[in-house]
């Protein structure tokens, strides 16, 4: 279905505050409640708000380090990254994983304490998945923008 105005101002303010009643959301895009609620149940239903969550604090945690890990494979096939994939899913410290193009198989974001667990990290658990035989990464040195959500073109 095709996003109006009203369905595209709702995404925006469910995205910026997940936490929003339906009275303040219907308030702040102009609707009444009972048509808001609707609309937002229907765009949960279609598959364009895919579940809400609270943003915790990388500091707070005690996770200080944040690195863009490139790995390369030497052998590709299917199942080793099938295989790869999967143990990647269980690693709780990798908050993302892309399948990319170019001289890396994989780009993974990873969280770790500091630099020494980091290190640790990468030599008794990234290095050692199937399939990698080679690893790069890149810290943040400091983080411009953070999860600042979809653009609703």
């Amino acid at each position: 279905m095709e996003l109006d105005k009203l369905d595209r101002a709702i995404l925006a303010e469910v995205q910026a505050d997940g936490r929003a009643t339906n009275a303040s959301l219907a308030e702040s895009v102009g609707l009444s409640e009972t048509p808001c609620a609707r609309r937002l149940r229907r765009l949960e239903a279609e598959g364009y708000i895919e579940g809400y969550r609270a943003m915790l604090s990388r500091r707070a945690l005690g996770l200080g380090l944040m690195a863009f890990t490139q790995v390369r494979f030497g052998v590709h096939s299917r199942e080793l990254s099938d295989r790869f994939e999967r143990e990647v899913q269980a690693i709780p410290r990798i908050i993302s994983c892309h399948n990319v193009s170019g001289s890396a198989d994989y780009l993974l974001l990873v969280v770790a304490r500091d630099l020494d667990d980091y290190g640790i990290f990468m030599r008794d658990v990234l290095r050692t998945l199937p399939g990698v035989t080679a690893v790069e990464s890149l810290l943040s040195l400091r983080e411009v923008k953070r999860n600042a959500g979809l653009p609703l073109l």
